[in-house]
């Protein structure tokens, strides 16, 4: 038989069923066949084909109806949380590009009558915030990825680390601003009594001939001594204004290499996962085979997953930083630092405190080479190959 000619009706009925949507009163969700016009909908629901669905869909409705509506509701909100996000949008919207699909669970075959019901019970199910306005019904979606849920922790703390490092610098800075107007401050002279030891010695005069050349020579020695007296004040005055500022220097140099500290103590990473360090897997799911082995870490997929070689088999496992620990080798042997504000240097194990499970180290890289670090945390270091 030949191909319909352009104009004809069978042409036009073939064009029009290639665009995709019809009405969905003319649509058999239990079948999925969709229908041009009443009588080819009557004649379907004629067919025998029909006739078995309904009486599959009769043994059990509430089945199909659960199916259906759990289809129609993932797909919905896969569409919502792609298209749309975490942003407000009114439901028409996202119904009308759902709806868009040929191949999608119509509303008539779940358990909701219409759209409003369908949002309304999104809301109390608690998949999305829904408000009523004058224009209609707006719904947003609630992202409860767990990786969505650590990014936006991990940028709250990064927030509040800001935040507390800000304040204690400003912390730190009133107080040098304190002590250096305390230094400026000239210290009140102190006025005492003029007073003897002995109450009964007397002061005497000698008027002799040679009182004038006594007197010169008298006066020249007390000159002397008062300048002597007014020199030595000086430099005692200078050594200690001198040991009072080496003393506020080396104050203010302890406090800022002690806040150093403390910020490199806090920064801190949930993933430790580094290539060419030695683990042990931990997990019992693989089996005996690998319970407990060791393995080097060959390469790192993303932050959390890791693909490592056995020591002993060579076997290549790719495995999630939750499946694996550290190890720590004898004293002497050299470690990685994986977590904390020294993350990256190479040093030597010195110690180990089984009591509260950290260890001593002496950083062999970097400008800190030669600095020694205790109480670090077991899984913060690890052997190196």
């Amino acid at each position: 038989m030949g191909k319909s000619e352009f104009l004809t009706p069978k042409a036009i009925a073939n064009r029009i069923k290639s665009k995709g949507l019809q009405k969905l009163r003319w649509y058999c969700q239990m079948c999925q066949k969709q229908c041009r016009d009443e009588n080819g909908f009557k004649c379907h629901c004629m067919s025998e084909s029909h006739q078995r669905q309904l009486l599959l869909a009769s043994e059990n409705p509430e089945q199909f109806m659960d199916y259906f509506s759990d289809e129609f509701r993932t797909e919905f909100l896969e569409l919502l949380g792609r298209r749309f996000g975490t942003k407000r949008v009114h439901n028409n919207i996202v119904y009308n590009e759902y709806i868009s699909h040929r191949e999608h669970i119509h509303m008539n075959a779940t358990q909701w009558e219409t759209l409003t019901d369908f949002t309304k019970w999104l809301g109390r199910e608690g998949f999305c915030k829904v408000d009523e306005t004058p224009k209609g019904w707006y719904i947003q979606y609630i992202d409860r990825d767990p990786e969505t849920i650590r990014k936006q922790q991990e940028q709250e703390k990064k927030k509040k680390q800001d935040l507390d490092d800000e304040e204690k610098t400003a912390k730190f800075i009133e107080q040098q601003v304190k002590r250096g107007m305390e230094a400026k401050e000239p210290d009140t002279p102190v006025y005492t009594e003029l007073s003897r030891e002995n109450e009964e010695e007397k002061v005497a005069f000698n008027l002799n001939k040679g009182a004038s050349t006594s007197g010169a020579s008298t006066s020249s020695v007390a000159s002397n001594a008062l300048k002597s007296a007014a020199t030595a004040s000086v430099k005692r005055k200078e050594t200690s204004q001198g040991q009072v500022q080496e003393k506020k220097k080396k104050c203010a140099l302890e406090e800022i290499m002690e806040m150093e500290e403390e910020k490199k103590k806090t920064e801190r990473t949930d993933n430790w996962l580094t290539p060419d360090i030695i683990v042990k897997i931990i997990t019992k799911r693989l089996g005996e085979r690998y319970y407990k082995k060791k393995a080097v870490i060959k390469e790192v997929i993303g932050k959390y997953t890791a693909i490592v070689k056995l020591v002993d088999s060579g076997d290549r496992l790719k495995l999630d930083q939750t499946h694996l620990e550290t190890v720590l080798p004898a004293p002497g042997k050299k470690v990685l630092v994986l977590n904390g504000g020294y993350k990256g240097n190479f040093g030597i194990l010195e110690s180990i405190d089984e009591k509260s499970f950290s260890a001593a180290i002496i950083i062999e890289s970097g400008p800190l080479k030669g600095r020694k670090i205790s109480g670090i945390p077991y899984e913060d270091i690890s052997k190196v190959p």
